[in-house]
C-alpha cells in the first residue's frame, strides 16, 4: 500500500467517523463539535491540494512506506 492511499483512507475514515459523533440522528452521537474536525480534515485536504504539504506524508515516509509519486507524497 503506498503513502497516497493510505492517507485517502485516513481522510475518508475520520470524514465518516467525526460525521457519525457529530449528526444527531446517528446512533452514536457525542457531541455536535465533531463536525468541526469534519471541517478540519476538509480544510486539510483542500491546502494539501494547493500547496503539496501533507503533514501524514511525512511521517509515513519516516516510517518506510513506499511512495508512489503522487502529489501528497513529495
Amino acid at each position: 500500500m503506498t503513502i497516497e492511499r493510505i492517507i485517502r483512507i485516513m481522510a475518508g475514515f475520520f470524514v465518516l467517523l467525526s460525521l457519525a459523533l457529530g449528526l444527531e440522528s446517528s446512533p452514536i452521537f457525542v457531541s455536535a463539535w465533531f463536525l468541526a474536525f469534519t471541517a478540519f480534515v476538509g480544510l486539510n485536504l483542500l491546502q494539501s491540494g494547493f500547496t503539496n504539504f501533507c503533514p501524514p506524508a511525512i511521517l509515513l515516509r519516516k516510517l518506510g512506506v513506499p511512495e508512489d509519486g503522487a502529489s501528497c507524497s513529495r
